[in-house]
C-alpha cells in the first residue's frame, strides 16, 4: 500500500489573537504543525500535503523540506475544499488525512486506522465525549455500520445527543477521492465543502466505514486558542513525563517538568522540579539533575550531578563531573570525568580536563585546560579584544590564584601557578610562579574624604 499524507494548516486561528498562523503557535518547543508533520514521517508516506492559506508564507518559511508539498488554499471554503487542492498531486493508493492544529495525535492510533483502509473501504478515527457540543456527531444504522458524519449546526435533536464524535482523521482509497471531492457542496448552515460529507457518499457508492478510536481522547484535541494550546502543552507534558518514569527516571513532580525536545535517559536518574530539557538531551545512568535547571542539547554521562538553578546549552560533561549550583555552561563546554564547575562560574567553548576544577565566580572562555588543574575565584578570561577571539591554554596541575585576569592568547605551562590578583599576559613555563600585580604602598597619614555637608 502506498501512502500520502494531507495536512489541513490553513485556518486563520483568530481567537489566538495572534499575528503568527495557528499551525505555528507552540507546544513544548515545536510548532502544532511540526508536531504532525513529526508523526507523519514516521509513517513513512511517499509525500506529505500540506495545505496553507492564513500565513502561508510564513509556515512554508518555517517548515520547508524537500518531503513536504505545500499546497495553497487560497479561500477558505471549508475542510472538503482544502483536500481537493491537494487532489491533483496525489498518486498515492491511499490518502490520510489530518490536521496542523490537533498535534498530539499518536503514531500507533494511525496505525491502527490505516489497516482499515482498502478499495471498498475506508478508515474514519472516532471519540467518545461525556460533552460533545460544538462536534460532529457519527451516525450508525440499525446493525451499527457507519452512514454519515452530521455537523452541530445541521444535526437534528436526536443526532445531537450522539457521544460519538468525529475527529476529522480519516483514511481514503485515493482512487475515489477525485470523485467524491467533485460531488461535493456547500448547502449546509456554514455555506462550506464539508469533507465529513465524503462519508455518507462512500455509503452511498457500497464502500464500508470502518472505525477506530484513539486510546486517550486529548490525542484528537485541537488548540483553538490560548487555553486549549495550554491543556495541550500540560497533557503532552505529562505524557512524556510518564514514558520517561517508566524508563527508570526518577521526577520529584511530573507536573513541574517540561521537555521541548529529544530526550534519551538511562536508569536511575533523578530529576528534581521545574527542569526544562530542550532540544536534543542525552542522560546516563545515575545522573542527578537538581531543580530549576535548564538543560539543552546537551550529554550527560554516567553519575553527573546538575545541582540547582544551572542553565547548560550546548555542554558535554563526562563521567562524575558535576555543576553548580548556578552554573552556566554555554556552547562548547566541555567537562572530562570529575572536573567539576562551582556556583557563579561561566564556561563558553571551554573544555576542562579530568579532575579540573573552577570553584566558584570564575568565566573561562575559549580555554583548554590540563587535567586537576585548579582556578581560583574571580579568574577570567580576557579572550576578545574588541576584535577577535583568543585562546588561553591551561596545562596539567596547574594553580590559578584568585582574582587573576589571564589575557589571551597565553600558554600556562603545566605545573605552573599564578598568584592572586595577578593579571597575566606572558606565557608561563613549567613550575614557575607568576606574580603579575603591582607593588603595594602604604600611605602614612591618609585622610579620607568627608562627605560635604549641604547647607
Amino acid at each position: 500500500m502506498s501512502l500520502e499524507i494531507v495536512i489541513l494548516a490553513a485556518g486563520q486561528g483568530t481567537r489566538m489573537r495572534s499575528a503568527l498562523p495557528k499551525v505555528l503557535h507552540p507546544i513544548a518547543g515545536n510548532s502544532m504543525l511540526g508536531h504532525v508533520i513529526h508523526s507523519a514521517r514516521q509513517l513513512d508516506p511517499q509525500r506529505i500535503h500540506v495545505v496553507i492559506g492564513h500565513g502561508a508564507d510564513a509556515v512554508r518559511e518555517r517548515l520547508a523540506a524537500d518531503d513536504l508539498n505545500f499546497v495553497l488554499q487560497d479561500k477558505q471554503l471549508g475542510t472538503g475544499h482544502a483536500v481537493a487542492q491537494a487532489v491533483p498531486f496525489i498518486t498515492a493508493d491511499t490518502v490520510l488525512v489530518l490536521y496542523g492544529d490537533v498535534p498530539l495525535i499518536e503514531v500507533d492510533s494511525l496505525l491502527r486506522l490505516l489497516k482499515h483502509v482498502g478499495p471498498q473501504q475506508l478508515g474514519l478515527l472516532t471519540v467518545e465525549l461525556d460533552d460533545p457540543t460544538g462536534y460532529g456527531r457519527i451516525v450508525r444504522d440499525a446493525d451499527g455500520q457507519v452512514t454519515a458524519i452530521v455537523e452541530q449546526k445541521d444535526a437534528n435533536e436526536a443526532q445531537r445527543a450522539i457521544t460519538e464524535c468525529n475527529t476529522g482523521i480519516l483514511t481514503l482509497p485515493a482512487g475515489h477521492l477525485g470523485d467524491w471531492m467533485s460531488r461535493l457542496s456547500n448547502n449546509n448552515a456554514q455555506g462550506e465543502y464539508y469533507l465529513t460529507d465524503v462519508i455518507a457518499m462512500a455509503v452511498a457508492d457500497g464502500l464500508v466505514v470502518a472505525t477506530e478510536q484513539p486510546l486517550d481522547a486529548m490525542e484528537v484535541q485541537g488548540a483553538n486558542d490560548r487555553r486549549q494550546l495550554a491543556e495541550l502543552e500540560r497533557h503532552y507534558q505529562l505524557r512524556a513525563a510518564r514514558r520517561l518514569m517508566a524508563q527508570g527516571v526518577t521526577l520529584r513532580d511530573p507536573a513541574r517538568f517540561d521537555v521541548r525536545g529529544d530526550v534519551s535517559v538511562g536508569r536511575d536518574v533523578v530529576i528534581d522540579i521545574n527542569v526544562i530539557l530542550e532540544g536534543k538531551v542525552v542522560i546516563e545512568d545515575d545522573v542527578v539533575i537538581g531543580p530549576n535547571c535548564v538543560i539543552k542539547d546537551s550529554t550527560l554521562r554516567k553519575g553527573v550531578v546538575i545541582k540547582a538553578n544551572s542553565h547548560l546549552d550546548g555542554a558535554v560533561m563526562g563521567e562524575g563531573s558535576d555543576a553548580g549550583p548556578f552554573a552556566r555552561l554555554r556552547p562548547g563546554s566541555v567537562l572530562e570525568a570529575r572536573a567539576h564547575v562551582g556556583n557563579f562560574v561561566e564556561l563558553k567553548n571551554a573544555h576542562l580536563g579530568e579532575g579540573a576544577k573552577a570553584g566558584h565566580l570564575t568565566y573561562l572562555g575559549d580555554a583548554e585546560i590540563g587535567a586537576r588543574t585548579n582556578i581560583g575565584a574571580g579568574t577570567i578570561t580576557c579572550n576578545y579584544d574588541g576584535a577577535n577571539k583568543w585562546r588561553t591554554v591551561l596545562g596539567e596541575d596547574v594553580f590559578i590564584g584568585s582574582n587573576n585576569s589571564l589575557v589571551a592568547p597565553v600558554d600556562i605551562s603545566s605545573g605552573a601557578t599564578t598568584a592572586a590578583g595577578s593579571t597575566i599576559t606572558q606565557n608561563v613555563d613549567n613550575q614557575q610562579l607568576a606574580v603579575g600585580r603591582a607593588r603595594q604602598k602604604n600611605i602614612d597619614g591618609w585622610k579620607r574624604p568627608e562627605k560635604i555637608k549641604k547647607p
